[in-house]
């Protein structure tokens, strides 16, 4: 059996159908636009949860300028309902762009992207450039902005100027898509030029969203509701469709059964409860959802003979929130950064009209950040007198790895630019009692998971270790098993080598004969033979136990 090739990196509807392309169908979604009342509706959902695509079919759709493609949408959904809904197919002058292009170091370079982006929406309507509807005036200011000569007030206006255009021409009101509209602010709010960009976006959306007489419905996609006071001043024709509403709730993301039937198309049946632990958990208004982005890489990995899942989305979407997060958190925050990653919930007020250069404001209006960008997702909510209070967990394995990477990083960031002589000492000298106070009080700074694994502080040992100056740090977990947790190798045999065998207590009355049992295990196992070869004579031998932010050291 030949099967439907996956679609990795493929945000275009026509492409998608024509070259046959695995699809999951969304085309209702057309008809819940045809029947949503108003003119702007902006539509939030996580970075890589289809929305580009759906702007894409949307295009194809109502574009009077992709008739010929009207025959892709045979036999999708959206076709099987017919009736009124048909009638609106290729019947209205579109214009589309994305904003996703506009995320460079600056303001300058940034504008660049997004004039050359409005350029080519122009250069794809130039036809108007023959039209007997447009004055001679009007050709030559299409021209300009066709040849990125004109200034940014007339770009501000640019697409206010293109509606009115395709309306004398067609003599129809306009379709507005626009996509990854906050792309820019947050780029801009990370690089230092966020003033510039806002005052930029604020008159473009003002122009093409508020005062524009030739809009018929405008669609905007992004990952974040952005203060009307900030960006839509006066769009009072605005409505939101976000992760908490239940619009469009299910046209974002695919549902269970979608994924099973795609796994079984493939020939993965057995892997949905994998699937589901690492891609599932995002509650889109009352629809839980699976990462489409990451489910298709999944089946694709899977159909190259990948076995183990991965973490996609890490290498797709903005994650320096989560830098922003671990960087500045204080004691209270690490706690609630622990129990998220042992699996727990916290709960806070969630602010959706969020404005960026306010994220660092509060460590509330962080948590929203992290919640409606799919860091965190819906368990439950309540009131709490005039606020709504919504409790959250991380949604699945793959965001999970994401927040151990960036802990991990920011611990090795503390380990370069703190001095651990006074512990470098004592381990050399075997003064296990100042080790361990040393060792206790990284520990009581760092973030470090309440239910970890033994394999959270073995990580945690050598990152501490690793620049000690002189020495080889070997881990066993990195050349095999049977070995010693920790061996610290001296260049020359003539100095003192190191052994330390770590355990994980379940309760902090038994750290000491938990170390004490790991210092044991080094004798059993006689794992200092592999040094007594090399011919290192002056060995230490530690065990060392763990309970959460405690440790208990003895040395032999």
């Amino acid at each position: 059996m030949k099967f439907k090739p996956l679609p990795v990196g493929v945000d275009n509807f026509e492409k998608m159908i024509s070259e046959h392309y695995f699809y999951v169908d969304k085309t209702l979604l057309i008809k819940d636009i045809i029947d949503t009342k108003g003119e702007v509706t902006l539509c939030t959902r996580p970075r890589r949860f289809g929305k580009s695509l759906n702007i894409s079919m949307l295009q194809y759709f109502f574009d009077k300028n992709k008739k010929k493609y009207a025959h892709i949408f045979d036999g999708l959904n959206i076709t099987k309902i017919g009736g009124v809904y048909l009638t609106h197919q290729n019947s209205y002058p579109v214009i589309k762009i994305t904003l996703k292009s506009a995320d460079m170091g600056n303001f300058e370079d940034s504008f660049k992207q997004l004039k050359m982006e409005i350029s080519e929406e122009f250069q794809r309507h130039n036809y108007l450039l023959k039209s007997e509807s447009l004055s001679e005036q009007q050709k030559a200011f299409f021209i300009r902005i066709i040849n990125l000569e004109a200034d940014i007030a007339v770009y501000a206006r640019s697409l206010k100027f293109l509606s009115s255009c395709l309306e004398l021409h067609h003599n129809k009101k306009v379709f507005i898509l626009i996509d990854e509209y906050d792309v820019p602010l947050e780029k801009a709010y990370f690089q230092g030029y966020y003033e510039d960009m806002v005052n930029f976006i604020r008159g473009f959306f003002s122009n093409t969203l508020k005062t524009n007489d030739s809009l018929y419905k405008a669609i905007l996609t992004g990952c974040l509701r952005i203060s009307k006071e900030s960006i839509f001043t006066g769009v009072n024709n605005l409505k939101i469709v976000s992760i908490l509403t239940n619009n469009f709730d299910e046209y974002f993301g695919f549902a269970e059964k979608e994924v099973v039937d795609a796994l079984k198309y493939y020939g993965f049946g057995e892997k949905a409860k994998e699937a589901k632990e690492w891609y599932n958990g995002y509650l889109f208004g009352k629809s839980v959802v699976y990462n489409p982005w990451s489910i298709i890489q999944y089946l694709d990995g899977l159909c190259h003979k990948e076995t183990r899942p991965k973490s996609f989305w890490a290498n797709t979407s903005s994650n320096s929130i989560i830098k922003e997060l671990v960087q500045n958190a204080d004691n209270d925050t690490k706690g609630e950064i622990e129990s998220l990653m042992a699996g727990g919930t916290i709960c806070k007020p969630i602010k959706e009209d969020i404005v960026y250069a306010e994220i660092m404001d509060t460590m509330d209006n962080l948590w929203s950040f992290l919640f409606f960008t799919g860091y965190l997702k819906k368990v439950s909510e309540r009131m709490d007198g005039v606020r709504t209070l919504i409790e959250m967990k991380i949604p699945n394995n793959e965001i999970a790895y994401i927040y151990d990477r960036f802990i991990y990083e920011w611990f090795q960031q503390r380990v370069k630019v703190n001095n651990y002589s006074v512990l470098y000492m004592a381990v050399i000298d075997g003064n296990a009692a100042l080790f361990q106070k040393e060792l206790s009080d990284i520990l009581i700074k760092t973030i470090s998971f309440m239910d970890s694994a033994e394999s959270f502080y073995h990580g945690f040992l050598l990152g501490v270790l690793r620049p000690m100056e002189g020495y080889l740090i070997k881990s066993n977990r990195e050349v095999g098993v049977g070995r010693s947790d920790i061996f610290i190798k001296p260049l020359t045999i003539r100095k003192r080598a190191i052994i330390i065998e770590l355990k994980k207590a379940k309760t902090a009355t038994e750290l000491y004969g938990m170390a004490k049992e790991g210092l044991q295990q080094i004798y059993d196992k006689k794992y200092d033979i592999e040094l007594l070869e090399e011919g290192y004579v002056d060995i230490l031998r530690y065990g060392i136990a763990f309970y959460r932010k405690d440790c208990e050291i003895v040395v032999g």
